[in-house]
């Protein structure tokens, strides 16, 4: 195998590793959640492996042993009612879902710990997930006054059945790997010291294949879904608004101050 080479960003990192792209969302300290400049780093690492024709797939993963990622930055939306600054001045969410279906390349989910909220979301948008028998998957929205009405439900459904997608959406509970691979939401199970191989063991496999077949493969089995693209937009404006409302700042507010959110005497406020 040769070197990886690596390209820091500030929220993130980016590796080749032979035919494989890795990109690590690099913000253990705070669980590996996003903020608007981890989602802009995001975008630019996936169009850099989309532009290397030197990349086959891709790779997703989190710094550390706890998360994956566990969402938006509720810390940081409580601090200062949005996600921070960007380069854009926008708040790219949607976007790098798009991306992540776009590109015309693999990506493989390799989850090292809690895939929780808009972190699952990321996973469930991925091609393949291999998970670490210590990861933990679930939505955390409507108990910090969010929601994906797009991808993350729509999607999820797909993949998971209706009940089960709903059951994950409503009761907000965490589901261990097992579980998980049982639903059908992750494909393979591993030890957590062997996450990061089997996942370059899995691109490995993809490399040998042709880019072409696989980049037809990919559209095809997306073209059923892409009208879920409209529900995403729709969801991701409803969810501006929202997000600016007493009840959706509540969340962020309760989970900052360590306490159980009042929702329902915000409402329509």
């Amino acid at each position: 195998m040769s070197a990886p080479v690596i390209t820091t960003f500030e929220d993130i990192l980016y590796e080749r590793r032979n035919s494989a792209a890795v990109i690590t969302i690099n913000r253990p300290q705070r669980y590996n959640a996003f903020r608007a400049q981890t989602v802009e780093e995001l975008i630019k690492a996936f169009k850099m492996a989309w532009a290397d024709n030197g990349v086959q797939s891709v790779i997703l993963t989190g710094a550390g042993e706890k998360a994956f990622c566990s969402g938006g930055d509720v810390k940081q939306r409580a601090e200062t009612g949005d996600y921070g600054p960007s380069e854009s001045g926008l708040f790219e969410i949607g976007l790098l879902h798009k991306t992540i279906r776009d590109i015309p390349k693999p990506v493989i989910a390799a989850v090292n710990g809690i895939a929780i909220g808009g972190g699952h979301v990321l996973h469930v948008l991925c091609d393949l997930t291999i998970a670490a028998s210590t990861a933990r998957f679930g939505q955390s929205g409507p108990k910090v006054g969010s929601f994906d009405a797009g991808f993350g439900s729509a999607f999820l459904a797909r993949i998971v059945g209706e009940k089960r997608a709903r059951e994950i959406w409503y009761l907000c509970r965490q589901y261990d790997a097992q579980t998980a691979k049982e639903w059908g939401l992750v494909n393979e199970v591993v030890e957590p010291e062997k996450l990061l191989d089997e996942a370059l063991a899995w691109a490995d496999e993809i490399g040998e294949k042709s880019p072409t077949a696989i980049r037809f493969l990919k559209q095809s089995f997306n073209a059923d879904t892409d009208h879920q693209a409209g529900l995403s937009n729709l969801a991701m404006s409803a969810l501006d608004l929202y997000g600016a409302t007493a009840e959706g700042m509540e969340g962020a507010a309760a989970f900052a101050e360590k306490r159980q959110p009042d929702f329902a005497s915000k409402v329509g406020k």
